[in-house]
Parts: structure tokens; C-alpha cells; sequence
């Protein structure tokens, strides 16, 4: 195990049920409040996603997450930037389409650490599988504006392709509510990833809470029927 990674941190994806992406824009400029009440919510993966930043910036920002997520025996993943997630021993990174490659970020990062990659289509999911990602995060799912750029919902269907190419676990994003949980579970997701659902929530350790809530009792629903069937 590589120095400085949290051997306490639940590293399976498929465990997180809740992925918290940040987005400082939405806290009303508390970023570090706002993930300190999910992470005491139960949330046990963070992605610090905040690509405006300079690479000092990020760094120190990242560094103090680090502390807080460590704390709790979570998880911190850095977005596309590879070189600050080395520098800080963070527990791995989180890939775009206009990162580095997944073969290339492994070798740099070695098999320790996790490596999570965002997908919009099946075609891109059987990428990140040859590539050797951990984990995939897919969307949109359901319509949303801050994925907009990344063209109309997917919809459960194409999560549910997904699903049938991969046993990797996947988390669905894009407009994502505690309502919406059961629908995207019951497709194949694993768990769900968020943004503005906690990031701009009036009480985000609330807003953590309820949709942990709802994942843990979407697996007991499908646990039930598997059982039955």
C-alpha cells in the first residue's frame, strides 16, 4: 500500500451508495462546511472537482480535504489532475474524456490508488473498461444543467446497456433526487453520484442523508425481489 492512503476508507465503489462532486459555486462560498456535513451524513467518497482553480490553489484546497475526508476514513479522489493527486497522496483521481488515458494514469499512479472515469454512452463505458478504469461514472441520466454540454438525458435505458457490458460498478449522475434513486438502482447503477442535490441543498448533511437513506433501502428492495424470484 502506497504511503499515505486511508486504509481505513471504503475503496469499493460499489460500498459508496452516495459520490459527492463538489462545485464551490454552489455553497454560497462554504465549500469546506458544506462537505464536512456530508461526510459526518455518511457520505465516503469525495471528488474535488473545481477546474478553474490554479494548480496552487487546487493543491492547498486539496490538501484540506484530504484532512477532512482521512478524519472520517473516507475517500478523496482529485478530477484530471493527476500530478496533485500524486503530490498529495490522494486516493486516486477522476477522468474525463479529455484526461490522460486510463492505461497511462495507472501506470503513473500504480494499483493502489482508484481511478474513476465519467462516461456519456455504452461505447465510452466499454472504453473505460479497457482501459482499466475502477469505477464509471455515467450520465446524464435524467436532464440537468450542469451536464447539458454533454448532450440529451441517457435515460435508465442506456444505464441499463451499460450494465449488461460491465460488472465494474457504476454511478449514475445527472439529475439525481432521492425520488430517482429506486428508478436508477433498479437499472443497474451501483450508486449515485451528485453535485447540486448536496452542494446546493439548504441542509446538505440533510440532503446526504436522505439520498444514503435511499440507496441502502433500494438494495434491500432489490435484495427482496432477487430473493423472491
Amino acid at each position: 500500500m502506497i504511503l499515505g492512503l486511508c486504509n481505513s476508507a471504503i475503496r469499493n465503489p460499489k460500498e459508496w451508495g452516495l459520490y459527492l462532486v463538489t462545485d464551490r459555486r454552489q455553497t454560497g462560498g462554504d465549500l469546506l462546511g458544506v462537505v464536512d456535513l456530508a461526510l459526518h451524513a455518511g457520505v465516503r467518497a469525495v471528488q474535488l472537482r473545481e477546474k478553474d482553480l490554479s494548480t496552487r490553489d487546487l493543491y492547498d484546497l486539496a490538501g484540506k480535504l484530504l484532512a477532512m475526508t482521512r478524519a472520517v476514513g473516507a475517500m478523496l479522489l482529485i478530477n484530471d489532475r493527476v500530478d496533485v493527486a500524486m503530490a498529495l497522496s490522494a486516493d486516486g483521481v477522476h477522468l474525463t474524456r479529455r484526461s490522460l488515458p486510463p492505461r497511462e494514469t495507472r501506470e503513473l499512479l500504480g494499483p493502489a490508488r482508484l481511478i474513476g472515469i465519467s462516461c456519456h454512452s455504452p461505447a465510452e463505458v466499454q472504453e473505460a473498461v479497457d482501459g482499466g478504469a475502477d469505477f464509471i461514472v455515467l450520465g446524464p441520466i435524467f436532464e440537468t444543467p450542469s451536464k447539458a454540454a454533454f448532450g440529451p438525458p441517457l435515460t435508465t435505458a442506456l444505464l441499463r446497456e451499460a450494465r449488461a457490458r460491465t460488472s465494474l460498478p457504476i454511478l449514475a449522475i445527472g439529475g439525481i433526487r432521492g425520488s430517482r434513486v429506486p428508478e436508477v438502482m433498479a437499472a443497474g447503477a451501483d450508486g449515485v453520484a451528485v453535485i447540486s442535490a448536496v452542494m446546493a441543498a439548504p441542509d446538505p448533511g440533510v440532503a446526504a442523508t436522505q439520498l444514503l437513506e435511499a440507496v441502502a433501502l433500494a438494495r434491500t428492495q432489490g435484495t427482496s425481489v432477487a430473493r423472491e424470484t
